[in-house]
């Protein structure tokens, strides 16, 4: 129990301190450089190297002790947003230092996920909880985790100077490293995880891209992940703070966003207290249906009271279904290759963001803003659709992971 208390820990205090970044991070860039480009040029600048270190660092989390590179991840996450202040007063922060620290950071933040998340199947044997019940706790302490950061973001914003700020940041991950180092390097070894041939770098990288792409199962929530991400953003991004300011109501957002959060929480609760009691399926089931429900109102752009409501539905269906996707993909993918797969998945999922924000722009801009958020809606109903009714996700029952010759 000890094991999965550290694990969960710190997945709590590492998503905490992205989420408190994420509001803060272009505050201080903005105080700092007075620009919002400058804002825009550091999340683009970070956001290629993310995705590039989330493709090809899972071979090395594959090869390497799991808590090992988990810890490290973090301590180059704490590194890189703790060289912020410390430059600050040696010579002053400028958009440069933003965009190299930046970068540096974005090469430990996909690949910490990655490690953190391969670690799972031996945290869950290690311990009394299923696999089931503790990635239903973690994405739970995922949920409070998005609930309160923001939240925590503003409020330390308003009480001391962004430096310091910066420094709590860093905190976070190096806690975060220090409870990982607690859990006992043994449940990290990959080396005695069989193999069916010593394969090289390249080979490997391959192996994972066609366990993604091959295992039909797997693809399939790789579709449904990419395609909730990109929805979400594209709402929470630009459509509904677009919606907001032309009714001259932007400070709303923020309690929409933290509405769909609620949901989520409850929606991943009662996952976590009920998980053994449904099917498979039926949770999917529930949870697609319920998010499609959520996303379809909120599509509508109604009255404000609606959207609060509507945004708790899409979280709860969220949340029903979120944890039951990571254990499809813990459970159909050979351990030895976990870190391969789940980063390519990380690397799409954090490309994914902002390919639909661009695409939601383009929509606004040239057709229309209710266009923009009925194209969305439509495409993942669609995709529920297909998903429910096609004959991959019939029968989700645990069984062997599927294996490829590479």
């Amino acid at each position: 129990m000890r094991t999965s208390v550290l694990y969960l820990g710190s997945y709590f205090v590492s998503v905490l301190g992205n989420s408190i970044a994420a509001i803060a991070l272009p505050l201080i860039v903005l105080q700092a450089t007075g620009s919002a480009m400058s804002a825009g040029w550091v999340a683009a600048a970070t956001a290629v190297p993310a995705v590039l270190a989330g493709l090809f660092m899972g071979v090395v989390i594959d090869r390497i002790n799991r808590v090992t590179s988990s810890v490290v991840t973090d301590l180059v996450s704490a590194a890189s947003v703790a060289a912020l202040p410390i430059v600050d007063g040696l010579v002053g922060l400028e958009v440069g230092w933003f965009v190299l620290f930046g970068v540096i950071g974005s090469l430990g933040d996909v690949p910490g996920m990655t490690a953190r998340e391969a670690l799972l199947p031996r945290i869950a044997r290690s311990s009394s909880l299923s696999t089931e019940r503790l990635i239903g706790l973690r994405e739970s302490l995922g949920a409070i985790s998005l609930l309160i950061g923001p939240a925590v973001a503003g409020l330390l914003m308003t009480l001391f100077d962004g430096s310091t700020v910066l420094w709590i940041t860093a905190g976070t991950s190096f806690l975060a490293a220090l409870l990982t180092l607690g859990i006992p390097r043994s449940v990290g070894r990959t080396d005695d995880v069989p193999a069916t041939a010593p394969l090289g770098a390249w080979r490997e990288f391959v192996e994972g891209w066609q366990l993604l792409t091959r295992t039909r199962l797997v693809a399939m929530v790789t579709g449904l992940s990419l395609l909730s991400v990109m929805v979400l953003s594209a709402f929470q991004a630009l459509i509904l703070p677009v919606h907001f300011t032309l009714i001259d109501r932007p400070g709303l957002l923020g309690f929409v966003l933290t509405s769909i959060a609620a949901g989520l929480l409850v929606g991943s609760g009662l996952y976590v207290a009920f998980a053994d009691r449904l099917a498979r399926r039926t949770w999917l089931v529930m949870g697609l249906l319920v998010s499609s429900v959520g996303f379809a109102v909120i599509g509508l752009l109604p009255p404000t009271w609606l959207l609060f409501g509507a945004g708790f539905v899409l979280g709860l269906g969220s949340g029903l279904c979120g944890a039951l996707l990571g254990l499809l993909t813990t459970s159909a993918v050979p351990e030895r290759a976990l870190g391969r797969v789940m980063g390519t998945q990380n690397a799409l999922v954090t490309a994914a963001a902002p390919a639909a924000i661009l695409l939601a722009a383009v929509v606004i801009e040239h057709v229309s803003l209710t266009a923009a958020a009925a194209g969305f809606v439509a495409l993942w109903v669609v995709m529920s659709v297909v998903a429910v009714a096609g004959p991959v996700l019939r029968d989700l029952e645990p069984s062997e992971p599927e294996s490829i010759d590479a």
